[in-house]
């Protein structure tokens, strides 16, 4: 049951998100992120349970039919919306939080020079640019925007922009919550 309401709060997002989406059974049938996310949670799963040969297996035959390469190991949240997702590659200690956007040719990457936590942790309802290399276990905070075609070494703060080679913080927006007086 969990499974059907995960897949149903996916296929709103990307509803929510992609004006050139028109219904539920539209965005499951013809968007290539949820084929993607099927086959990846079905992957990370068997990952999980140290099935790891079949896990890559089915890692590989999603890449092969979407485009989209999404190491088994990543860890990724709900509401997650690649928007023409070829070309997008996620390794294997990414961590993607809830209602993040990623477009085209996006790489959740490592630098070569780490070992264990090596990829990008992605905070919730980030947004990241086509061809955006984010490399490196480093943070991408919670509402934050990295440009098209930025390279990001660094850690970017919450609700900031970031762009450019390497990625450098452009803007950083104030939160303020909305005080209600009573009776007003």
């Amino acid at each position: 049951m969990i499974v059907f309401k995960n897949l149903m709060y996916d296929l709103d997002n990307i509803r929510e998100n992609d004006p050139a989406a028109r219904n539920r059974i539209e965005v499951f049938l013809l968007y290539p992120c949820i084929h993607a996310m099927l086959f990846h949670r079905i992957a990370h799963f068997l990952y999980r349970k140290k099935s790891f040969f079949m896990a890559r297996f089915i890692s590989q035959l999603s890449r092969f039919f979407t485009g989209i390469e999404i190491h088994p190991g990543a860890v990724i949240g709900r509401g997650f919306f690649i928007d023409h997702g070829m070309g997008v590659v996620i390794g294997e200690t990414a961590v993607i939080g809830n209602n993040v956007t990623l477009y085209h040719g996006v790489t959740l990457g490592g630098t070569g020079k780490d070992t264990g936590k090596r990829h990008p942790t992605v905070m919730d309802g980030a947004v990241i640019g086509a061809g955006a290399k984010v490399l490196g276990n480093i943070v991408v905070g919670r509402e934050s925007k990295v440009g098209a075609n930025s390279v990001i070494l660094k850690d970017i703060p919450d609700f900031s922009t970031a762009v450019g080679i390497p990625g450098k913080i452009k803007k950083t927006f104030k939160v303020y919550e909305k005080i209600e007086k009573k009776g007003a």
